[in-house]
């Protein structure tokens, strides 16, 4: 555990002078290394003085090799030697959010952005508002990403407000993210079913803890997420736990 900091330039102007202020921003980064395979997974939390929590996932190593044949182009990798072809792959990770947003019943809303119907509210066809959606129940909170919708989801505690009378909560913001291309009934989609779904909403349990279940690699599938959200509990003001799938396809490359 370290701390790291950086410069931001705040600039302030008034009426009399104008001048460059400069002020320190500080986070606090907690990480670690994981060594899977060929590859070194390093994990990074960040946090902020203003509240704002970061998670980043840096991926090095080095990459699985397999033979080709003299002239032949592999069609599921690329070669990044004279007959040396690394197959395209993909990451997938889940963070499990045990929140607590100012005490324990807290609910999740999904938040999207709409275009405005011309007419009289929007003579000009320029308007645009974002719409939040309760999501009620674990059903209900399977969701994926809609960059095209400005996607993205909030934790509230409607029963605690802020100086502007307004709930106050987390903003789950998603990053870079994709979905498996692996069959729907592939032995790894029955093994790690979470990655389906970029966002997912459980009631607290203290059995649940890993979003493929405690033995992904011997259960013979539809453990974890799958199962528990199947009894679609309601999430609604409640111990809310938020599952967070993000992953990333790697079109392997000679740079590689």
């Amino acid at each position: 555990m370290h701390e790291e900091d950086y410069g931001i330039l705040w600039k302030h102007v008034d009426l009399r002078t104008e001048h460059t202020e400069v002020r320190r921003s500080r986070r606090l980064v907690v990480s670690f290394i994981a060594t899977v395979g060929n590859y070194e997974y390093g994990f990074f939390w960040y946090f902020y003085q203003d509240g704002t929590i970061q998670y980043e996932v840096k991926l090095t190593g080095i990459v699985k090799t397999a033979a080709a044949m003299p002239g032949e182009i592999p069609k599921y990798g690329s070669l990044i030697a004279p007959q040396l072809n690394a197959p395209i792959h993909q990451h997938f990770f889940n963070v499990r959010l045990d929140m607590c947003v100012d005490g324990e019943n807290n609910s999740v809303y999904e938040v999207n952005t709409q275009a405005e119907t011309v007419g009289t509210d929007n003579p000009y066809g320029n308007a645009f508002y974002a719409e939040s959606t309760l999501l009620k129940t674990e059903l209900e909170a399977q969701r994926i990403v809609d960059p095209f919708a400005g996607r993205y989801w909030k934790i509230v505690n409607s029963s605690v407000n802020n100086a502007l009378s307004q709930p106050g909560g987390y903003k789950l913001m998603p990053g870079e993210n994709i979905l498996p291309f692996a069959h729907p009934e592939s032995s790894l989609i029955k093994r790690a079913g979470f990655m389906t779904k970029h966002l997912w909403a459980t009631a607290y349990n203290p059995d649940e803890q890993y979003a493929a279940g405690d033995y992904p690699n011997q259960h013979p599938g539809d453990e974890g997420l799958p199962a528990w959200t199947q009894a679609n509990r309601e999430i609604e003001n409640t111990d809310v736990v938020v599952w967070y799938t993000f992953g990333h396809n790697h079109v392997t490359r000679p740079e590689d």
